[in-house]
């Protein structure tokens, strides 16, 4: 029931989903008639949905507090209610993002040896895949702790979906030299570099500038700084298309461009098109929960499902579980930070 679009958006998606993901099963939840309205002429999809029924919805503008409290019976209480109980394997929502991460954590908890749940997401690059960029705003503060745990699940989740064996992982600074930075960054530095047995190659520290050259895979940060990093991405993006936008409709020399730079600038679009990069998933949780962008159309939607599908099928908790065991000398005691 989430989304600037809701119901039919998501359905639409699902359908797109479906059609990639044969295997798949939904449970739809939320208005039962609004839902029904928008499975008819997709007997497909509607062979594979059940729908459960709620008229509660928790809004855009509730805070999390106020979603827990009054939220209980909303549709995005009840999907996360279904993973936890084994009714589904994994939770979408284009709702209320601090809503849904207070819902998740609440109902699913973190895994053992995992402090804090963080929220990652995939973003293109210059290199040869996407990288992993997380927290992106689930904990504005973090200690060094924190950011190991983060660069575990990170590595973890670009294994899945990028398939990389030992992705590169690096901690976003102000500087790369080792001195620069707040004290928790340090820290973690230290802790990753002196680390033994890590599921991954840590590359030190990266400045916002050098995020999407494809010289790392994995970006790890607190998420005060990695959403403001991730927002500054999205706006660059929509900026540089408007510039292309307004260059090429300018003069009638310039449309005759744009016809034969027709071919590249699709190529451009495709790859910076948010819809072919949503999906930002819980990471650190005894289950999986997928946020789409609100805006997310319905081939957004479907990619959401589709990490979501992709995350179930690689099985993304117990290989976070497994590099957390494998660790020797990255895990810090709880209270080092303070000391």
């Amino acid at each position: 029931m989430g989304g600037d679009e809701g119901v039919r958006v998501i359905v639409a998606g699902a359908a797109l989903a479906l059609e990639r993901h044969a295997g798949l099963r939904f449970l739809l939840v939320g208005n039962e008639a609004e839902i029904e309205r928008a499975l008819q002429g997709r007997p497909a999809l509607a062979a594979a949905a059940e729908v459960q029924h709620t008229d509660i919805v928790v809004a855009g503008t509730d805070k999390p507090s106020q979603a827990l409290r009054t939220g209980r019976g909303s549709s995005m209480a009840l999907a996360v209610d279904a993973v936890k109980a084994g009714k589904a394997g994994a939770a979408v929502s284009a709702g209320n993002t601090g809503a849904l991460m207070a819902m998740a954590k609440l109902s699913l908890r973190t895994m053992p040896g995992i402090d804090r749940p963080a929220l990652a997401a995939l973003l293109p690059s210059l290199g040869d895949n996407d990288i992993v960029m997380l927290d992106l705003g689930a904990n504005t503060e973090c200690d060094a702790r924190n950011l190991v745990q983060f660069a575990i699940m990170g590595a973890a989740y670009s294994h899945i979906m990028m398939g990389l064996p030992l992705p590169r992982v690096s901690l976003l600074n102000i500087g790369t030299e080792e001195l620069k930075g707040r004290d928790e960054i340090r820290e973690a530095f230290a802790l990753l570099r002196n680390g033994t047995n890590l599921p991954f190659r840590f590359e030190g520290f990266v400045e916002g500038d050098k995020v999407l050259f494809g010289d790392t895979d994995v970006v790890v940060s607190d998420g005060f700084a990695g959403n403001i990093a991730l927002k500054t991405v999205e706006g660059t993006a929509r900026m540089v298309s408007e510039v292309l936008r307004r260059a090429f409709t300018s003069s009638l020399r310039s449309k005759a461009g744009f016809l034969l730079s027709k071919p590249a600038l699709h190529i451009l679009k495709v790859h910076l098109d948010p819809n072919n990069h949503n999906g930002a998933v819980f990471l650190g949780l005894n289950g999986i929960v997928v946020k789409s962008h609100g805006s997310a159309d319905d081939k957004g939607v479907a990619n959401a499902i589709h990490v979501a599908a992709r995350l179930l099928e690689d099985d993304v908790t117990r290989q976070i579980a497994q590099s957390l065991g494998r660790i020797s000398g990255a895990a810090v005691p709880k209270d080092a930070a303070n000391q």
